[in-house]
């Protein structure tokens, strides 16, 4: 065996995408000054646990992490995916902050990966769990990914900080590669589709949530449904909270969502919890402040949300040698990164086009022509 060649980059950002990338692309990488003058140097918990996720799906990774924490090597392995496999993901960050890299490798593993996560289901910083079922997984069957076996169950909820929820995931192999599109047509807003949850606390906050959504949705379009899901004992996690998501359904089956999740901000002291519900947004305002955030995402245009402009890309760089082009409203910040590192990683360059009429942005590319090489041949 020859000497490994690493990739050399600096600091914690976008450690998830670089670590995705660097598995798909077969790069090894080594990462230096990881928060290196902070007060608390070196890598994050719910980073370490992505990199034993990553140990969990994937054959003959190498994953070495010096002692402070500040440098970081890792030599990926071979997508495997499995059944039954288990990850507590910790209650640093919620589940979906694992579920999005997650799902791109399962599509790309030796075998079908079926997968049970245990953390934090909703919470105000990542995606949902309710946004991962009604938009994220209809993004990838876009891309031709077999709707069977594409699955999300929600076992328990779980809020910061001490969690207790658990979701089931399954993703099917891709047969060979997804398949390159022209999705630039948003269409117009047919009806609002969202679902609001509680946990230990009463169903009341759910209801309230909801009014407060409607005032604001209904007198621009009548077809607005909110389901309540209020979960009591086992299911309801450790801790109390409440949230809604919203998805906004158009004529041409784009999903734009947005959520957020109320709870106690994790490491506070626990102790009489019950006495500083005060503390937390008022339901009303979480309902009026979530509707307005969907009536901006929709103005903003494009096909997909801010939240999934980076997944996006990603899926259209790892198509076969054919163009795809796609549109979005504006360029999230983590939009921005996810080109350059799929430039750096894949060698894929995205061409585009601001439309100033509408503000926003067509993009084209030719995809890598990326294959599931390691899947089983019958």
């Amino acid at each position: 065996m020859g000497k490994v060649s690493y990739m050399k980059l600096k600091g914690c950002q976008n450690l998830r995408i670089r670590l995705l990338l660097a598995t798909l692309s077969s790069k090894s990488i080594v990462i230096e000054d990881i928060r290196a003058d902070a007060t608390w140097p070196g890598l994050r918990p719910h980073e370490v646990s992505f990199l034993r996720l990553l140990e969990k799906v994937c054959d003959d990774c190498v994953v070495e992490i010096n002692e402070t924490g500040t440098k970081l090597k890792y030599k990926p392995g071979i997508i495997m995916g499995g059944r039954h496999l288990v990850h507590d993901c910790g209650v640093s960050r919620s589940i979906s902050y694992f579920l999005e890299p997650l799902i791109v490798l399962g599509l790309f593993g030796k075998k079908p990966l079926t997968i049970r996560l245990k953390g934090i289901t909703n919470d105000s910083k990542d995606p949902s769990i309710d946004t991962f079922r009604s938009t994220t997984l209809p993004i990838l069957k876009q891309f031709g990914v077999p709707a069977e076996g594409l699955e999300l169950k929600i076992e328990s909820r779980g809020v910061a900080p001490k969690g207790g929820g658990e979701v089931a995931l399954s993703v099917p192999m891709v047969p060979n590669s997804l398949k390159a599109i022209k999705w630039v047509d948003e269409g117009l807003v047919k009806r609002i589709r969202g679902v609001s949850f509680s946990t230990r606390v009463s169903v009341q906050f759910e209801n309230t949530m909801i009014h407060a959504a409607r005032g604001i949705l209904n007198p621009l379009l009548s077809d607005v449904h909110i389901f309540t899901d209020h979960k009591a004992g086992a299911q309801a996690g450790m801790s109390p909270g409440y949230g809604i998501s919203l998805v906004a359904e158009t004529t041409s089956g784009c999903v734009i969502s947005v959520d957020t999740a109320v709870s106690y901000s994790r490491g506070e002291d626990d102790t009489d919890l019950e006495d500083d519900r005060k503390d937390l947004i008022p339901a009303e305002e979480v309902g009026e402040q979530i509707a307005s955030a969907l009536l901006g995402e929709i103005k903003q245009g494009g096909v997909v949300d801010s939240t999934h402009q980076g997944l996006l890309f990603l899926l259209c760089a790892l198509c076969p040698k054919d163009v795809s082009e796609v549109r979005v409203g504006k360029l999230s910040p983590y939009g921005i990164e996810a080109l350059r590192h799929i430039r750096d990683f894949l060698g894929v360059k995205f061409v585009m086009k601001p439309d100033a009429s509408t503000g926003t942005v067509n993009l084209m590319c030719l995809g890598s022509g990326f294959q599931n090489l390691s899947r089983k041949v019958s």
